[in-house]
């Protein structure tokens, strides 16, 4: 590449493929692109996974039992034979200049090729004793060629496109090397680069991949992590500033009486953070533009009296509300609460004599009748009612609505894009209604500055006076079990309700738990440990109708004991209900059991909530303990980002080639809240990034219209 060209940018080097590179025929390009690795940006962006330090391997003579240590050696032998169980054993011998280890590998034939007499390979694992001598059993083995150095990087390799490490690393140098006489354009601003003291880009991409100290390969990872950071933060702020300049909205008239007669008649006060909120959303509804805001609240928070403020503030202006939920059961469950919460609340009417009506709110769901589904229907395209409560029947095809206003969209994360996008589409003509979106599964801040970064965040970090947290155990063996039995019927004889709940409809072969069919009769059957108490079965496979009758008979106090699977994690209250068992604990997650302890403590006695069963992993035993150890939602999910790393928060997002590959929302919190404080900056001064084309051309590279689209829809 002749000097004096200007510097390349990443849309030149994904324009570059990896056949331009030595070595690479077409055989070893279809090879790269089985890994997603079609271009020299592609290449560029196969980021180590760790690195090695040769002063810090051991020597085969000084292995001690049980230590985890590198060891770096050439393969003498290998071969492979089949077990009793008619698996393949490889084995294989290693050397360095102070002895030899015997390695050995458990269904992996691939090793047998990998292994190969005279390659160079690193192995890391912990050495046992076998026979009297030492070997590595299923250790993690690189191929390092014939690199030299004490310092180098190991990257993913792929077995199944037989692509090594060393292989790798030699297509990368070369690609660096190549790319050195232009450079590599920085679109960053200066600004901003030195008021972070990060390195430059050029040096960044060549420091990560060929560092010299952990040190350089750190400062590397940070300037590239905040460089996608920076570009989605760029993304999601500038389309939302894009919605509220050119989307046609409703400027709500706010102050209205009807949401001040809604808060006059509650049976208790609102929480500092209700009122908080609910300012937040009037503010954002007196606005000519959309409302595009995510309600984030603690189980039990209150979420339903904001939304109920929200929609009766669209009906007081003449317009009307819907509101959304993922299931039939939270659906009516909406309903009823807020038949109760409105009770005889009137609306203006000039047709009517005396000039108002009652305030009139439907349900639409599949279980309703046909009259019921075509009274309810005809009252919205009418205008006779004021809010709809459903699940996606409120976006079948045909209904129509007079005037939508506002929409409230609950567990919005249960929903499909093009199902929030259609709703938020009925609109009065143009206009597009006000989005409230909430959950009761508590984000953590940077995390929600990343996936909901185009939706303007209110959190309800207060319980209402009076929520008693569920006292939470774990009940790990046979004795603890039966303790646990002893306290439902203990709290059934005190005229309370229980809830068990299971994490499978069915018995299975596959996995060692109890279903919620087999639990519901060994407990109600004879000599069970419920026996003689009436205990109900709920699951996603009865009917509506029977789905309905059930939840009827346990709100009524008709049943004692509801045996269920999650169909009643979210939104159920029964506020006579105060003890939770959950069955095979350490198959849910975190977010999942803090959702079904929230199912128990909404009325004014004591609760508990018991977690049964031992847990397989480590990982389920950390979950479990951080579940017993605290009831703040917003704690939770810091630990389970912690645990479970931000593919499941990015959840759908994390496809391709946009991902985060080197961000973490976890390590990265901090360059979260910069990227963000950065992009609100560069957008504030330059609303379309006119004066940073190259930084703009970068995030339609790596972010492209159809995901920026997805990432604002979500």
């Amino acid at each position: 590449m002749p000097q004096g060209d200007p510097p390349l940018s990443l849309r030149d080097l994904d324009a570059i493929s990896v056949h331009r590179l030595r070595d690479v025929g077409r055989k070893r390009a279809g090879a790269l692109t089985e890994m997603e690795i079609n271009s020299v940006l592609d290449l560029l962006q196969h980021y180590p996974r760790r690195y090695i330090d040769r002063t810090k391997q051991a020597c085969i003579a000084d292995l001690a039992h049980g230590e985890e240590v590198f060891v770096e050696g050439t393969v003498e032998r290998s071969s492979s034979r089949p077990t009793r169980q008619r698996r393949k054993l490889v084995e294989a011998v290693i050397s360095d200049d102070t002895g030899r280890l015997k390695l050995t590998f458990f269904n992996q034939p691939w090793q047998e090729e990998n292994l190969r007499a005279g390659r160079q390979v690193v192995v890391f694992g912990s050495p046992t004793l076998y026979r009297g001598s030492l070997q590595m059993t299923n250790p993690v083995v690189d191929l390092v060629g014939d690199r030299t150095g004490r310092f180098f990087a190991v990257y993913p390799q792929s077995e199944k496109a037989n692509v090594n490490t060393w292989q790798i690393a030699r297509f990368v140098e070369q690609a660096l090397n190549r790319c050195r006489p232009r450079g590599i354009l920085d679109p960053v601003p200066p600004s901003v680069l030195a008021r972070f003291s990060f390195v430059g880009r050029h040096t960044a991409l060549n420091t990560i991949h060929r560092p010299s100290t952990m040190r350089e390969s750190s400062e590397a990872r940070r300037r590239l992590a905040f460089d996608e950071l920076l570009r989605v933060q760029l993304e999601l702020v500038r389309r939302k500033r894009q919605l509220e300049r050119n989307t046609a909205g409703l400027a709500h008239a706010v102050g209205g009486e009807l949401v001040d007669r809604f808060l006059a008649r509650l049976p208790f006060p609102l929480t500092g953070a209700q009122q908080r909120v609910i300012a937040e959303i009037v503010d954002d509804l007196a606005m000519a533009h959309p409302m595009h805001r995510l309600m984030q609240g603690d189980v039990g928070a209150g979420k339903t009296v904001v939304a109920l403020c929200a929609l009766l503030t669209a009906v007081q202006g003449g317009f009307q509300g819907a509101l959304m939920a993922p299931t039939e059961v939270l659906a009516e469950q909406h309903h009823q609460t807020m038949l109760s919460l409105l009770g005889d609340l009137t609306v203006p009417d000039d047709s009517r004599l005396g000039g108002e009506r009652p305030l009139r709110v439907e349900l639409l769901s599949g279980s309703r009748g046909a009259a019921q589904r075509r009274r309810a229907s005809e009252g919205l395209a009418a205008g006779d009612v004021d809010i709809a409560v459903g699940t996606h029947a409120l976006i079948s095809e045909g209904l129509q609505y007079r005037r939508l206003g506002v929409v409230v969209i609950d567990e919005q994360h249960r929903f499909g894009v093009e199902q929030r996008a259609v709703l938020r589409d009925r609109g009065p003509g143009s206009v597009t209604p006000d989005l409230l979106v909430m959950t009761a599964t508590p984000i953590p801040r940077t995390a929600a500055m990343t996936v909901y970064g185009d939706l303007d965040v209110s959190v309800l970090d207060e319980l209402p006076a009076g929520r008693l947290p569920a006292a939470t155990s774990w009940a790990r063996g046979p004795l603890e079990e039966a303790q646990v039995w002893a306290e439902v019927r203990a709290a059934v004889a005190e005229g309370r309700q229980a809830y068990v709940v299971c994490p499978v409809i069915d018995e299975s072969d596959v996995l060692d738990v109890r279903s919620v069919t087999e639990t519901h009769a060994l407990l109600a059957g004879d000599g069970g440990e419920l026996a003689g108490l009436r205990v109900g079965l709920l699951h996603g496979r009865v009917s509506l109708a029977e789905k309905e009758a059930t939840m009827g008979l346990f709100r009524s106090g008709a049943l004692d004991v509801l045996v269920s699977t999650t169909v009643i994690e979210v939104g159920v209250d029964v506020p006579n209900a105060t003890v939770m068992v959950v069955m095979d604990a350490g198959r849910f997650g975190i977010a999942q059991l803090h959702q079904l302890r929230g199912r128990v403590g909404r009325g004014l006695h004591g609760s508990s909530c018991f977690l049964v069963g031992e847990a397989t992993t480590p990982e389920a035993e950390a979950r479990l303990n951080a579940v017993v150890g605290s009831n703040d939602g917003f704690d939770l999910a810091e630990a389970d980002l912690e645990l479970r790393g931000e593919g499941t928060i990015m959840g759908e997002r994390q496809k391709g080639r946009n991902d985060l590959r080197l961000a973490s929302l976890r390590r990265d919190k901090e360059w979260v809240v910069a990227a963000r404080e950065v992009a609100i900056e560069m957008l504030d001064a330059d609303p379309d990034l006119r004066s940073h084309p190259a930084l703009a051309d970068e995030i339609e590279l790596m972010l492209g219209d159809r995901e920026a689209e997805f990432l604002l829809k979500s």
